[in-house]
């Protein structure tokens, strides 16, 4: 196994505690910059993508997380690639629907700078979501913890 772990920005979670993590279990693993995801889903160089979720909508299998999961999703549905959300249980969400999710706006100096280094001309505005809403039928299956399903096989099996 081998894991290309985008660098996630502009907080660089992937970067710093994805590639920890791997390093830690002894998973070869390759930061890459976020941009280069599809490029190198264009070139085969990833077999499958694979994603956390901080919330997944049980009512229609949405998957809310890190904002760029949609782009891979889309990106991933292009070239043919299947699109796994690994996330547990707990993250299904029996009781809202994706129009009652809110999604978090962070503070623009998360754009603007890198450390304390101001990488933005001082005047530019920065937009600065930190989740984005990915649909389910971009999504192949979501591994848990008690098994893998299709989006909208979770609130069936959730529920009983």
């Amino acid at each position: 196994m081998f894991v290309y772990a985008s660098e996630t920005r502009p907080r660089l979670q992937g970067a710093r505690l994805t590639a920890f993590e791997l390093k830690m279990l002894n998973i070869p693993v390759t930061v890459i910059p976020d941009t280069a995801v599809a490029f190198l889903m264009s070139k085969s160089m990833i077999d499958c993508a694979v994603v956390g979720a901080d919330r997944i909508i049980a009512q229609t299998g949405h998957v809310i997380n890190k904002i760029g999961t949609l782009s891979a999703a889309v990106n991933a549905h292009h070239f043919n690639i299947p699109f796994y959300v690994a996330a547990p249980l707990s993250t299904i969400d029996l009781k809202k629907s994706v129009d009652e999710v809110v999604i978090e706006e962070r503070p623009e100096d998360e754009v603007h700078y890198v450390g304390r280094t101001r990488i933005t001309p001082k005047g530019v505005k920065a937009l600065n979501y930190a989740f984005d809403i990915t649909p389910p039928e971009l999504v192949t299956a979501v591994i848990t913890e008690k098994g893998v399903f299709k989006p909208d096989e979770l609130k069936k099996f959730l529920l009983g």
